[in-house]
């Protein structure tokens, strides 16, 4: 197959799509993305294994900061050293501004949709919603959002790297294997699909 040929019909290389600043995903920072996929490992092992969960993990992890900050704070009063370098801490109005108009932004966007869908104005819509929340609650019963989120990772750091390095056999792996559902549903459509229009449009005479 002509290695021009691309899936999708697309014209950019996957470097190019992913905006050519995400070489972590295509493993051109070799040691980032290992060091990535390690300390979530250790992360995924450590909440698995202790029976720890994020929000016990993050009080735990915040009291003893605070437990060191105070201490260290206290006996440099007494020993007449300086205090702990903490920075000032402050959000700026600008920054408090922007991310309320892009949460306003993305929750009117999921009401509009929602109104749409509860009316029954656009079926596809509530055909596509329905499948996805459906997905998401078969895959949520099979494993637990900590896994789930380990799984998606490693994919989004394996997926991409694999496609780029084996691009000419997936494409043209894919391109046969489309050419091949599309023989058959041709065959299909020939043999059955057409038959049974053709047997609906006749009862809709008759009736």
């Amino acid at each position: 197959m002509d290695s021009s040929i691309r899936l999708f019909n697309r014209e950019r290389t996957v470097h190019q799509i992913l905006g050519g600043g995400l070489d972590v995903m295509l493993w051109r920072q070799r040691n980032v993305t290992v060091g990535i996929l390690f300390v979530t490992l250790a992360a995924w092992v450590v909440f698995e294994r202790s029976g720890y969960t994020l929000m016990s993990l993050v009080a735990n992890v915040l009291l003893l900061l605070i437990v060191i900050l105070f201490l260290w704070a206290k006996s440099a009063a007494i020993l007449n050293r300086p205090p702990p370098p903490l920075p000032n801490l402050q959000l700026s109005e600008e920054v408090v501004n922007e991310a309320a108009v892009f949460v306003q932004s993305r929750v009117n966007n999921i009401l509009s949709v929602s109104h749409d869908i509860a009316l029954g104005k656009d079926s596809r819509l509530f055909l596509k919603v329905a499948v996805y929340l459906w997905l998401i609650s078969v895959v949520g019963s099979l494993t637990d959002f900590l896994t789930l989120g380990y799984t998606g990772l490693v994919i989004v750091l394996t997926v991409p790297a694999l496609y780029e390095k084996y691009e000419d056999r997936i494409d043209g792996f894919a391109m046969t294997a489309y050419m091949k559902m599309k023989e058959l549903y041709m065959r299909l459509d020939a043999e059955c699909f057409s038959k049974i229009r053709r047997w609906i449009l006749e009862k809709r005479k008759l009736s």
